[in-house]
């Protein structure tokens, strides 16, 4: 017998980036005891291992909930370096747009020190109307109509053009529009969220909500926006206009608020649903964190857990378009009572169906229970209503007509790959993608590490050293 044993178990093997110089390397992904790690070593860096979770069931889960990609219309760029100096996307993703995000301006009324595109009110640049009408356009070619399109900046809110650009994305067939903003002109302008509110329905705030704590507001936003954030929400609750609160958590600053923001949530009568964002390391965040103090997306889910009573473990499930990065819960709103959905569903249901996320039309015993909780009025063939056109990733199902977007209540955690834990096998089913002013569509994790702004230097060196030497000398 061998006296030596590894002190992990070793689960797979995948590909990464170096956290330093950025260059592929390979990375085993191991579990200790309860939480998995990837290891990698670069041979100008030496070795590196970083926490994934922090629970290895949920992980393991996570594999199992896993559904056969689902491609865009048209791809981008050719496959010529591999994964992920081609993005673009280019024929290897395995994955089309959920969501698609246009970034209008770089120009801020914050300078946030948790920002990954570095945007602040020292950057003047505004993109011009045509541009973004062309990357509207680069993301309809894409997707035909699009699920989502978010306008970022930057704070958009605050582009000349801001109006025109809405017009310009209500005119195509895109199913819901969200405009992720700080809140600022929405908490000092009541006209301007009355013309906001114009644009419903398919039209949500993504508004940015990180804690109740000032000096947790000043350490993540460089300011205390606690009295910006309750007159936002009074303003958007007069108009009921659909809103999300997102949530950007740092581990031990505001990770110990989940549930006091869940509960207040759901209080809103404008508010949807709170995603919540790990701090990704890129932009102003590089190299503030690593290792064992990474916050983990099943470490938001626990907190979820623990901090509330709002959703059991079997309501907080991975998402199958892209289960490593992206959870969520959905539940209803009935007057003061919240009812989760997800935990009524059979997981095997969210992996069925190719182009539609989810078909579950076909089980009447499901419907049925769901149905029994909603109303004893109405049966399962009653509504013209369907939570498919309520809620992104869950089944066409029939609800009572009463039943509408206002009850809907969703959690989202969103966890963005950096260049500590880039898994590559991963982000080729990343889902969430960010326009290129050129209209190249590129995934979130790998936008913001390689392709913002003048990063792409550094990237064309990384290229080169992947490039064959008979292409060097003919290059």
């Amino acid at each position: 017998m061998p006296d030596k044993v590894r002190p992990y178990l070793f689960l797979e093997l995948t590909n990464s980036i170096c956290a330093h110089c950025h260059r592929k390397v390979e990375a085993k992904i191991v579990a200790e005891e309860n939480r998995v790690y990837m290891l990698k070593h670069c041979m100008q860096h030496g070795r590196q291992k970083v926490l994934i979770s922090t629970d290895l069931e949920y992980y393991r889960r996570s594999r199992t909930f896993i559904k056969p990609g689902e491609m865009p219309l048209k791809w981008n760029t050719p496959i010529r370096y591999g994964c992920p100096y081609d993005c673009g996307l280019c024929p290897d993703h395995e994955q089309h747009s959920c969501l698609s995000l246009i970034e209008i301006t770089d120009r801020c009324n914050l300078e946030c020190p948790i920002c990954y595109a570095e945007s602040s009110p020292h950057r003047l640049s505004y993109r011009p109307l045509e541009q973004i009408e062309s990357m509207l356009d680069a993301v309809v070619a894409n997707e035909g109509e699009p699920d989502v399109v978010q306008i970022s900046g930057g704070e958009p809110t605050l582009h000349p053009r801001f109006f025109e650009i809405l017009d310009a994305a209500k005119a195509r067939p895109i199913k819901h529009l969200m405009v992720n903003t700080n809140g600022i002109r929405i908490s000092q302008d009541r006209a301007f969220v009355e013309r906001l509110a114009s644009y419903m329905p398919g039209f949500e705030i993504y508004l940015q909500f990180d804690s109740f704590d000032r000096d947790t507001l000043m350490e993540l936003r460089g300011a205390d926006l606690r009295e910006v954030r309750r007159r936002a929400l009074e303003h958007l609750n007069e108009f009921n206009l659909s809103t999300t609160l997102v949530v950007t958590l740092k581990k031990g600053r505001n990770d110990k608020e989940i549930g006091d923001i869940l509960n207040y949530a759901v209080r809103q009568r404008a508010v949807r649903g709170v995603t919540f964002q790990p701090i990704q390391e890129a932009g102003r965040t590089e190299d503030f964190d690593s290792g064992e103090n990474r916050l983990t997306l099943s470490e938001v889910r626990q907190g979820i857990l623990d901090q509330t009573d709002l959703f059991a473990p079997d309501d907080l499930l991975p998402v199958p378009c892209h289960p490593d990065c992206l959870a969520m819960g959905y539940a209803l709103k009935l007057g003061d009572e919240v009812i989760p959905l997800t935990g009524l569903i059979p997981p095997e249901t969210l992996l069925e169906g190719t182009r539609s996320t989810i078909v579950f039309e076909q089980d009447p015993e499901i419907k049925n229970r769901l149905f029994s909780l909603f109303s004893t009025a109405h049966s399962p063939d009653s509504s013209a209503l369907s939570l498919k056109q309520l809620l992104c990733c869950l089944p066409l199902l029939q609800v009572p007509e009463p039943i509408s977007y206002d009850n809907v209540f969703r959690v989202i955690i969103m966890k963005f790959m950096d260049a500590h834990d880039l898994d590559i096998r991963s982000v080729k089913k990343s889902c969430v993608h960010i326009v290129h002013p050129d209209g190249r569509i590129i995934p979130f994790d790998t936008y913001n590490l390689f392709y913002r702004d003048g990063k792409e230097e550094e990237l064309e060196r990384l290229r080169e050293e992947r490039m064959p030497p008979w292409e060097r000398i003919n290059g």
